[in-house]
């Protein structure tokens, strides 16, 4: 059952336009490494799955993942060899608008190099380029510690 919501207050939505950069969401938050998005782009339900696929696969029963996007937006498709017109086609997936920064994935409860490799097989199900951010831990005085 891919991700999609419950329910929308309407069945069908424009297209829109992606712009700028994350402002949300650009840090990991919940996991100690992340998987962040580098480009814009609009990743499928099914895409969400995959990588979640792949990740779990790769840390075989350890550590702990979160996904941190949801595809809330629908897309239509008019079938094959139908004329224009005739209105809006039918919602065929659902998709989630990422921006560049967005941290679409997180993992914690292994090893650096584990999380890695578990996150580059999770980009590699993307449809955007992806880079592998650590949590970034804050002191009391609001300076960074070093690692």
């Amino acid at each position: 059952m891919p991700l999609m919501p419950k329910r929308t207050k309407y069945r069908k939505q424009q297209k829109g336009r992606i712009r700028g950069k994350a402002t949300r969401g650009n840090t990991v938050t919940d996991g100690e490494y992340g998987l962040q998005a580098e480009e814009i782009g609009l990743i499928t339900s099914n895409q969400i799955e995959a990588a979640r696929v792949a990740m779990t696969r790769y840390i075989k029963r350890g550590g702990k993942v979160w996904i941190k996007i949801f595809p809330d937006k629908p897309m239509t498709s008019k079938p094959i060899g139908t004329r224009m017109g005739k209105g809006k086609g039918a919602v065929e997936y659902w998709v989630a608008a990422v921006k560049p920064g967005r941290v679409m994935f997180e993992i914690a409860g292994v090893t650096e190099d584990i999380a890695r490799e578990a996150l580059r097989l999770a980009g590699n199900k993307l449809s955007v380029k992806c880079k592998f951010v650590k949590r970034e831990t804050l002191n009391v005085g609001g300076e960074k510690d070093e690692d």
